[in-house]
This record gives structure tokens, C-alpha cells and sequence, in this order.
């Protein structure tokens, strides 16, 4: 590993246009990633096994699979932005399959109770008393469809949850297994019978990621795979192999969260973050939880691509990851019809790279 001293950071200013962005998520959904080159090391060759496994069954979405993927690296969750219809239960199950882990499903709606997400004590006639029922959240893969149909004191009891790990009942805590992600999504396009998350809650969500139609060529492989038989239900089922397990997944976490990240990368995270709070068309600017959001998934980026020290690029990609859902836009940059992703880049084009 290089000395810190010894770290080379891009000199290249940043990209002029929001089409060359690279990792920023743009509208209408998040941007795929770089052209894949193989990489070395432990978490690298970790990453893909497991993507070649889930692209069996998943076609298309890379931004939105990495996006994942480097959060549950990371340790953290995942609200994803998208219509339905685009494979976000099949990207659980297959992860799920492939990572050899528990997989469950919530499907929030209005009379949702939090009993019915954490679980609840039922009478035991055969020993006369009140036992513990787990709910679906015991588990170590979530899907929480449409979270923001739910009222709000069922999808708090949830973020509860994501936050301490554990379910408290009866005074008794129930701790959840690990690793635990979450991934909740909600629907843009529909506000009849939603709620929507008050940015305290949405600020326990490590990224926000934004899922797009898929391209021509993606969307016609799609329905290639249907034409040959190969249904996801029939690929999950008979073609996905299981590469790996919980307890390795926890090694590769254990594994991102030593990687280094030089002192000039960290001032570069805080001004960023800083810059949120200071921007004209943002009426509320990212906590410091937004930074450490940015820090982890940026280690989380950096062992994806074989290194075990983080660059400003890292930090470019993950900062709309982490961002987008933690600044509010004022009245009149929303009546102008200007979107997060788009200001969020023109802000990280105005913040000077660390140089070496």
C-alpha cells in the first residue's frame, strides 16, 4: 500500500457538463458506471462474484446495482426513487440468493401497524403465557415496498430499527441479524395515499438512489430472456449459485472500513457538506451525518475498484448518492423547475480537488 504522502490525485478539473459526470446520478435515473475493469484485491474479487451471479437474472440498472451493492458494503441503507416495474424485488431476491442471506418483503400500506413490521407477543396456551412473534424484519435483506404509504408511526418504528439494529418489546430487546440492509422505495410519480418521509428520517438513509427506464438494447435482452423460457422466477430458482455467505460479507464491511482516506480527501468531503449549507438554491443544507455518509461509501467505492485508499473520484461518484435526499431546494429554484441531481453537480463542480 502507498504511503499517504505518496497518494496521486487526479489533476483533472472537474467535468464541465453534467453529461460527463460518470458516477453522478443524473434525471431520470442514476448514471451507470465506468467501463468495468477487472481489480485486484479481496473486496474487488469479492464484488465480482457476486455481479456476475446477480447480472444472470438482473439486467441493466448498473448504477442502481452498484449504488446497492456499495451500500451494504458501507453498512448502511438504501431509499431508492423509482416507477414500478423495474426489478427492484427481483434485485433483492437475487442478492439475497446469491449473498446467502434471508430475504423478506413489507409491503406498506395506509393500515400497516408497526406490530406488523417488528412483531409482537402472542399467547402461548401450552405454557400460559405471552411469547415473542418475530416480525418480517428479522431478517437480513429488506424490502420495504412504497414506505411513504404507511402512516407515520410505522415506517418510524422501522427507521427505529435501522438505526440500533434491535427490536425492543415488553422491555425485552431483540437484536436483528446481521448484516442487515434495508431498501426502501417509493413511488415519484403518485402522491394520493402517501406520506412523505420528514427529512429527519430520510436523513437515517445512507444514499438515495434513483432507478431510469433501461436502454434499448438492455430493455430488448429483457424480453429475450422471456422469449427463451427464462422467466426471473425459473433463473432465481435453477441458474443462481450462491457464492458467498453472511459471515463474509461482514469480513469485506470490516474490510471497507479500513480503508484509508488521506486528510486532503476528508477536508474535501467537509467542504462539500459545507458548500450545501452556504448554497443559493438550498433552503436547508446536509448535516454532518452526510459527510460520514459520504466517507463510507466513498472506502465502500474505493475497495470495489482493488484499492485500500480512497481519491476524490470516490468522492465524486457517492456525494448525489448521499446528498440528493439530504437538502431541500427553495421555492423558487423548484418553481423554476430545477431538480437536486442537477445543482448538487454544478455545487461539487465549484469545490477545488485535492491536488497532490
Amino acid at each position: 500500500m502507498p504511503e499517504t504522502d505518496e497518494i496521486e490525485f487526479l489533476d483533472d478539473p472537474p467535468p464541465s457538463s453534467p453529461d460527463d459526470l460518470g458516477g453522478f446520478a443524473l434525471s431520470p435515473g442514476d448514471a451507470p458506471p465506468p467501463p468495468v475493469v477487472p481489480a485486484d484485491g479481496p473486496v474487488a474479487s469479492w464484488a465480482a462474484r457476486v455481479l456476475a451471479e446477480v447480472n444472470k437474472v438482473y439486467v441493466g440498472q448498473d448504477g442502481l446495482v452498484r449504488g446497492v451493492l456499495a451500500a451494504l458494503l458501507a453498512d448502511g441503507h438504501v431509499l431508492i426513487e423509482s416507477v414500478p416495474g423495474l426489478g427492484k424485488t427481483l434485485l433483492v431476491r437475487a442478492l439475497g440468493r446469491v449473498l446467502g442471506c434471508e430475504f423478506n418483503r413489507i409491503q406498506f400500506t395506509p393500515d400497516l401497524m408497526p406490530s406488523d413490521v417488528t412483531g409482537s407477543p402472542v399467547y402461548d396456551e401450552r405454557v400460559h403465557d405471552f411469547r415473542f412473534r418475530p416480525g418480517p424484519v428479522f431478517t437480513q435483506l429488506l424490502l420495504a415496498d412504497e414506505i411513504n404509504r404507511a402512516p407515520a408511526k410505522t415506517h418510524s418504528a422501522l427507521l427505529e430499527i435501522m438505526q440500533e439494529y434491535r427490536v425492543t418489546v415488553d422491555g425485552t430487546s431483540h437484536p436483528i441479524p446481521r448484516p442487515f440492509l434495508v431498501l426502501a422505495t417509493q413511488n415519484p410519480i403518485e402522491s394520493e395515499g402517501t406520506y412523505n418521509l420528514p427529512e429527519a428520517q430520510l436523513d437515517r438513509f445512507l444514499f438515495k438512489l434513483v432507478a431510469g427506464y433501461p436502454g434499448a438494447a438492455e430493455e430488448a435482452n429483457i424480453l429475450r430472456l422471456h422469449t427463451l423460457g427464462s422467466s426471473p422466477d425459473k433463473l432465481l430458482a435453477d441458474d443462481l449459485v450462491t457464492v458467498t455467505n453472511p459471515e463474509e460479507v461482514l469480513e469485506v464491511q470490516a474490510r471497507c472500513g479500513a480503508v484509508l482516506v488521506d486528510d486532503r480527501v476528508l477536508n474535501y468531503i467537509a467542504a462539500l457538506v459545507r458548500r450545501t449549507r452556504e448554497w443559493p438554491t438550498f433552503s436547508l443544507g446536509a448535516s454532518p451525518r452526510a459527510g460520514v455518509a459520504i466517507l463510507r461509501g466513498a472506502r465502500a467505492v474505493a475497495a470495489l475498484e482493488g484499492r485500500d485508499f480512497a481519491v476524490p473520484d470516490d468522492v465524486q461518484e457517492v456525494a448525489p448518492w448521499a446528498l440528493r435526499h439530504r437538502v431541500m431546494l427553495t421555492p423558487e429554484a423548484e418553481v423554476e423547475g430545477q431538480g437536486a441531481d442537477d445543482l448538487l453537480a454544478e455545487l461539487i463542480r465549484s469545490v477545488e480537488v485535492p491536488r497532490s
